[in-house]
């Protein structure tokens, strides 16, 4: 049956299937060229039963496994799934995901602490395995592809500074998911920014505080521990990178409410996430239940409802398209190159998990519709010059620390 399924499905590329019993299928024709084998009796039915889940719990327990690299049999699957219409079983599970999701993404401040700690909260020696020497763990922004991951994660601080419009120093700002801290330290050193970074994460608040103290930027710089939803006081600029993929379809309009009151009427936000390009849909199960539980990539027309109910309104989009992908493969080869101290501080199980994680994401990015978006926000026509040239200006006059070249006009 899974075969059959196959046969239908791969027209791009060859797939070639072995069975537990050595039995062989090949499907489609010419490049690339995968290889999957299968283990055991039950795993081909219960692929077939449950793909988007199954899959993944496979190949993370050694059930399934591809020769050489797992990248290629997944790009041909996921290559061969846009266009086609897909079986009326899939169908039925991502349409029942959609009807639940605002059941499945009930997230209030506890059960939020307790999904960033899924992911956020595991070993910071796992991320100085793959990260940056910032550990920017978002889209970086290149210039072309093949760029150094440390140039493109800097001209991704500095591109969401040049949007936030600095234009004097002592501007007050809040950062919603500030991480290690690396973005919050950058406008305080080098904007001249008074920032309060907020995470739910005890793991990033304190590399943060550390970094913050050693950098001796303590008096300007503030981390905390905090859901944005008990946020007080109001700030010139807001900026969220990466975190609004956790807040959850049902509370986009307290987001979007709470950061209106927070922002200053002359004040400027931007919100940097992942979006997806064609509508909204329901989170992958296998990501749920392993990688991001609570997690949801919004679709603009998603977003821009609460946006505008909200009192804010939308000053500039831009949407980053293959950054993501490029990022993520940096990131995967950094991974595969210390796989072995992955192993050491997790096991081999978890490192088929991240690899999985790492390579079905960057594919979606490159195959499935997924992008970055970035919304620059404001309560005031008048709270930004009226030529988006600013824009360029303010990022070719950022030194941020450490840089020592501009970058070229991004692809």
């Amino acid at each position: 049956m899974l075969g059959l399924l196959l046969s239908r499905l791969v027209r791009k590329g060859t797939l070639t299937l072995v069975h537990h019993d050595g039995k062989k299928e090949v499907f489609g024709s010419g490049e690339p060229r995968a290889t999957i084998r299968l283990h055991d009796s039950k795993v081909g039915l219960e692929i077939l039963l449950r793909p988007e889940l199954v899959f993944g719990e496979a190949y993370m327990d050694g059930r399934l496994t591809a020769d050489g690299d797992l990248y290629d049999a997944l790009d041909i699957l996921m290559t061969n799934m846009e266009g086609v219409k897909i079986p009326a079983s899939l169908r039925m599970m991502r349409g029942a995901r959609r009807v639940v999701r605002r059941f499945t993404q009930h997230n209030p401040a506890k059960r939020a602490r307790q999904n960033v700690a899924h992911h956020y909260d595991l070993s910071g020696a796992l991320y100085d395995l793959f990260l940056d020497s910032d550990k920017q763990y978002s889209c970086a922004y290149y210039s072309h592809t093949g760029e150094a991951l440390e140039d493109a994660q800097t001209a991704k601080k500095r591109h969401i500074a040049a949007k936030l419009h600095l234009d004097r120093p002592g501007l007050d700002v809040l950062d919603i998911g500030s991480g290690w801290g690396g973005l919050a330290l950058d406008l305080a050193r080098d904007c001249g920014a008074k920032v309060l970074g907020v995470t739910l994460s005890e793991e990033q608040l304190a590399e943060a505080q550390a970094r913050a103290a050693k950098a001796r930027l303590t008096d300007r710089v503030k981390f905390s521990l905090t859901d944005y939803r008990a946020l007080a006081g109001q700030f010139d600029r807001i900026v969220s990178v990466g975190m609004f993929e956790h807040v959850g379809v049902p509370y986009y309009n307290a987001f979007f409410e709470k950061t209106a009151a927070l922002l200053k009427d002359d004040g400027t936000m931007l919100i940097h996430t992942i979006g997806r390009l064609d509508g909204a849909g329901a989170t992958n199960p296998w990501i749920t239940k392993y990688i991001f539980p609570g997690g949801y990539t919004p679709a603009l027309s998603e977003m821009l409802p609460a946006i505008e109910r909200s009192g804010l309104f939308v000053t500039d989009v831009e949407v980053l398209r293959l950054h993501y992908a490029e990022t993520l493969k940096a990131w995967r080869a950094r991974f595969r190159d210390r796989w072995d101290e992955a192993a050491r501080i997790y096991d081999e199980r978890f490192c088929r998990m991240w690899d999985f994680y790492l390579i079905s994401s960057e594919l979606g990015f490159r195959r499935q519709k997924l992008a970055v978006f970035q919304l620059q926000l404001a309560k005031s026509v008048e709270a930004l010059p009226i030529l988006r040239d600013y824009m360029v200006d303010d990022e070719r006059s950022m030194r941020f620390a450490g840089t020592e070249h501009m970058p070229r006009a991004a692809e």
